[in-house]
């Protein structure tokens, strides 16, 4: 019953690190995107995104509960895990191992990244350009959020590998090394997304 109980958690720590959490990444770094445009740009899309009705439910339920569950359970999965280099190989075996590491550095991230934006925010902030020129104005600040964004990013691009194994949509060896190279495409795809919004700020 317990073996029953572990696999049904770690299905839904994986599809909930895809769907809804890592479409939320995307998202995310796609408005943050808009910053290149200038403090204007950035404000209007922001702005959409506070506007948009039934906020706080949607966020509630399709961001942050996903999101306690996908860390909580992942923080007992990379103190527990045991690296395989017999099963996964030399670079998989390393990609597992980075796996939980980047995951801790993300929720450190993440969690610092919601108390200096939605907290401040609950307490009258106002989510702008301007806050995060503030913020990323402090050296250390703007390089906690680069090697905060490219964990953030890693973690999800990389456990999509992983996602596609565990649900068996990869199953042959050439499917999952065709995976690997789409993995680490979109990793470098959203990380020039992520690093150029980081930098628009300033």
């Amino acid at each position: 019953m317990a073996g029953n109980r572990e696999f049904l958690n770690r299905r839904l720590h994986s599809l909930l690190g895809v769907i809804p959490v890592g479409l939320f990444l995307v998202q995310h770094l796609v408005v943050n995107h808009f910053a290149t445009g200038g403090e204007e740009s950035f404000n209007k899309a922001a702005g959409f995104m506070e506007s948009l009705p039934f906020r706080i439910i949607l966020e509630t339920f399709i961001i942050f509960l996903p999101l306690l569950f996908h860390a909580i359970y992942g923080l007992y999965i990379a103190f527990t895990a045991k690296n395989n280099v017999s099963k996964y190989g030399f670079f998989r075996n390393w990609m597992f191992m980075l796996q939980r590491v980047s995951g801790v550095i993300t929720l450190i991230f993440i969690a610092w990244h919601v108390w200096e934006t939605r907290v401040q925010a609950a307490f009258g902030a106002d989510v702008n350009f301007q806050m995060m020129e503030n913020i990323l104005s402090n050296p250390f600040m703007f390089w906690f959020y680069i090697v905060g964004v490219i964990s953030t990013i890693f973690h999800f691009s990389n456990g999509l590998w992983s996602f596609c194994v565990s649900w068996g949509i990869t199953i042959s060896p050439r499917s999952q090394l065709i995976t690997t190279y789409v993995t680490i495409v979109i990793f470098i795809l959203l990380s020039i997304v992520g690093i150029r919004a980081i930098t628009a700020f300033v």
